[in-house]
């Protein structure tokens, strides 16, 4: 989250009887040109490589470059690397030109740390000669007074730093060459400061906060001496008070794009904040619940569910304000499996003329779902339902239904189910009559066969039994019971002379006799027989 910039300005105020002005610190809202040097030591030397990046605000690209008071690059890089020695700034519109930076050439330089020197620090100054050269019996001054002289040493120690070890501080000292020669830096300012020190640098008028927190909130001074440090003036303390920018504009955006996603796919929610600072704290939540399904600016599920479909939600906080973006639909797609057809078989063989009506169905997949269907292969109709309406020859093949949908509006993918291949054979009308026709006939010659052996077995057991009984002799007739009445037909013949005749029949007399029943008691009427004797 960027934060706001925050530059404190030391304004010179006019007096009479003081050789400096008074100080005045003043609140600036807009920020400083600086130019930044690497390696930090000041003064930077060629031999280094030293580069320089000019830093403020604006747009990237659009810095101007001087160097020894001419404008020597327009639109140039903020970084670039350091080839010739001279006096640069940077500019950058809106905050302007930066303080300049003098990069040396010299036979002999004197370098300080490019830091804030504090009371109680160690600071180490260095006395270099041109392009690394040895250098012997160095001497170190502050303020033209000798302080340390070395024959080999070519570093001076400061240990700790007193608010009374600052000045100029300069060098001499033998430089190996061809001739030998003693040489004298140009001279160095050591700004020793009390108190906390929390910026600089120290020919900069402006102390230059680029990322302003709350912590930044306190009293701010600053300080301003002649160029001999002879004379040192204060100004008064300033309150700054940072407050943090209530959190607004809070949005989530998703991958992949529309929050639309497969079954089984990863699904990615990123939260970011337009306005507002402090240090922000990130949650998630679903369907409008509290509970948050996790915490930071960004959510990842792996493999998402059926159940993680539903509205989403970010809420963002930074301690004193909470703000929440808009819900975000996430929907989950199923994918079509397992499609049929119904029914699932047809009367083999399906005569010409009947009706036939297919149904396709799926078992899983999210809607809307398309279907196609095929006869050997070849697209015929589109729809859940196929109807040949009165069927011909023409309509045999094999037919199967595919069931398709799509993820996304422009169905940069998509998902298909293919149903079991079904059958149809179709009978011409007349082929099937003569079929029937057989089929009944053949059915009543096998009945008329049936019946047959079945009567031919009875009349041959029949037969067979009635042969049986010729064979066998007459059994005795039994001794009639008591009470039971025996039958006798007597047919009288004469015999005649001439030819034997049967003589016609004549009336005959009838005798009935009642025979005694059991012990001896007479028979009932319907028990009488008639006895007949031939006369």
């Amino acid at each position: 989250m960027p934060r706001v910039p925050l530059s404190l300005r030391c304004h010179p105020q006019p007096a009479l009887s003081l050789s400096l002005p008074a100080q005045t610190l003043s609140l600036t809202g807009a920020q400083t040109t600086q130019l930044l040097v690497e390696p930090p030591w000041t003064p930077p030397v060629l031999w280094d490589r030293v580069t320089l990046t000019c830093q403020g605000s604006g747009s990237a690209g659009a810095t101007t470059w001087y160097k020894d008071g001419q404008r020597w690059q327009l639109q140039g890089p903020d970084r670039f690397r350091v080839t010739e020695s001279g006096t640069y700034k940077c500019y950058r519109p809106g905050p302007g030109l930066s303080p300049p930076v003098r990069v040396l050439n010299d036979w002999l330089v004197l370098q300080v740390p490019a830091q804030a020197l504090l009371e109680g620090d160690t600071v180490t100054l260095r006395c270099r000669g041109w392009q690394g050269n040895p250098v012997t019996s160095v001497s170190f001054y502050r303020e033209e007074k000798q302080l340390q002289k070395f024959r080999g040493g070519t570093e001076l120690s400061l240990s700790p730093l007193r608010l009374q070890d600052s000045g100029r501080y300069r060098c001499r000292g033998w430089v190996d060459s061809i001739p030998s020669w003693r040489k004298e830096s140009a001279p160095v300012t050591v700004t020793v400061h009390d108190g906390r020190l929390v910026g600089g640098p120290q020919w900069s008028p402006q102390l230059l906060l680029p990322a302003v927190g709350v912590s930044h909130s306190g009293n701010y001074s600053c300080e301003v001496r002649s160029e001999w440090a002879a004379v040192r003036k204060s100004s008064a303390r300033l309150c700054v008070t940072v407050r943090r920018v209530p959190l607004s504009g809070v949005s989530v955006s998703v991958q992949p794009p529309g929050g639309q996603v497969a079954l089984g796919d990863r699904l990615v929610l990123s939260c970011a904040v337009a306005t507002g600072t402090g240090p922000l704290s990130f949650s998630w939540h679903r369907g409008g619940s509290w509970a948050p399904l996790g915490t930071g600016p960004r959510l990842e599920l792996h493999h998402v569910g059926d159940n993680d479909r539903g509205h989403y939600q970010c809420r963002a906080s930074n301690g004193d304000s909470v703000a929440e973006s808009v819900t975000l639909n996430v929907t989950v797609l199923v994918p079509v499996a397992n499609a049929t057809i119904s029914p699932a078989a047809l009367a083999h063989p399906v005569r010409a003329g009947d009706p036939v009506t297919l149904h396709c169905s799926v078992q899983v997949g999210s809607a809307p779902v398309t279907f196609t269907w095929l006869h050997n292969g070849h697209e015929v109709a589109r729809g859940p339902l196929l109807e040949l309406g009165d069927v011909h020859v023409g309509h045999c093949g094999t037919y199967q239904c595919m069931a398709t949908n799509q993820l996304g509006q422009d169905g940069h993918r998509v998902f298909r189910a293919f149903s079991p291949e079904l059958a149809l054979t179709v009978t011409p009308r007349g082929h099937w009559n003569t079929a029937v026709a057989a089929g009944v006939a053949g059915s009543l010659l096998f009945l008329v066969l049936f019946v047959g052996v079945i009567v031919g077995w009875h009349w041959w057991h029949h037969l067979a039994s009635r042969k049986h009984q010729e064979r066998a002799p007459p059994e005795p007739p039994a001794p009639p019971e008591e009470g039971e009445v025996l039958y006798t037909h007597v047919t009288r013949t004469k015999r005649m002379q001439g030819p034997t005749r049967t003589a016609p029949p004549q009336d005959t007399q009838v005798t009935y006799a009642e025979l005694p029943g059991p012990h001896g008691r007479p028979r009932a009427p319907s028990d009488i027989h008639g006895n007949m004797l031939g006369h």
